[in-house]
């Protein structure tokens, strides 16, 4: 029970800090959020969950611990710490203090590493020929999202949707409609992606498509016709009229 008591306890004590969330392979750059003034002896450290300290300055110098030292880089000048191409298990609690006489506190961070979230897709499931509504579905490597919307030929409305259960923590996934399209898109705090598409192409009916083509279709051989009988009334005319002169 008492070793309970203390993970707890370890627990809520990392949970403070300023929240940030960066994505894995990026750099990451922590500013001490006081002024600074070292004399003397004073001793500036910079831990990691309150167990291990990965920088140490005292007079000017500084010592960083032997195995971050391709990994963190520290300013002497403003007492900054740069994490560099973090991974998820830099993911943690930092904390920069000034030990004098007393400890004071001058940054405290709660950092988060987030791989970017996956591509997503967006297709259509079905696409009624009367009411026209239409069902479309984003899809991503780790999670579903089925929403519908109700479209007439000017405009579309939101009719509601299913969300699947298994989401990756952190992120969401959203099916929404803007400015005549359907827009799917998945993110999280450090990364989006989306898909967009007409929602007019889904709506429109092959029997629409058809019809348009055949109208096309009659115009033409409307005109080509018309062009013709124009062009033989022409030669005929001609032709009477050089009859007629003969005559004469």
């Amino acid at each position: 029970m008492f070793i309970f008591m203390i993970l707890g306890l370890l627990a809520g004590i990392q949970a403070q800090g300023t929240p940030v969330f960066v994505q894995t392979g990026k750099d990451l750059r922590l500013d001490v959020q006081e002024p600074v003034v070292l004399q003397g002896l004073h001793l500036l450290t910079w831990s990691v969950n309150n167990s291990i300290n990965v920088v140490k300055q005292v007079k000017g110098t500084a010592e960083i611990l032997e195995g971050y030292k391709s990994r963190i880089e520290f300013s002497a000048e403003d007492h900054s710490l740069l994490l560099k191409n973090v991974e998820k298990r830099d993911s943690g609690y930092y904390r920069a203090r000034v030990s004098a006489k007393t400890n004071s506190d001058v940054a405290e961070y709660s950092v988060t590493v987030l791989d970017p979230v996956s591509g997503v897709k967006l297709t259509v499931k079905s696409c009624s020929s009367n009411s026209t509504n239409v069902t479309v579905i984003c899809s991503t490597e780790d999670s579903l999202i089925s929403s519908t919307f109700t479209c007439d030929k000017q405009t579309c409305s939101h009719e509601g949707g299913e969300r699947a259960e298994i989401i990756t923590p952190g992120a969401s996934l959203d099916v929404h409609l803007e400015c005549g399209s359907v827009i799917c898109n998945h993110s999280n705090q450090v990364s989006s992606t989306r898909d967009i598409q007409k929602i007019e192409d889904f709506c429109i009916k092959p029997e629409e498509r058809s019809g348009v083509g055949i109208s096309f279709y009659r115009m033409k051989i409307y005109v080509v016709s018309t062009g013709l009988f124009i062009m033989v009334c022409a030669v005929i005319s001609v032709h009477v009229v050089e009859k007629l002169k003969k005559k004469k």
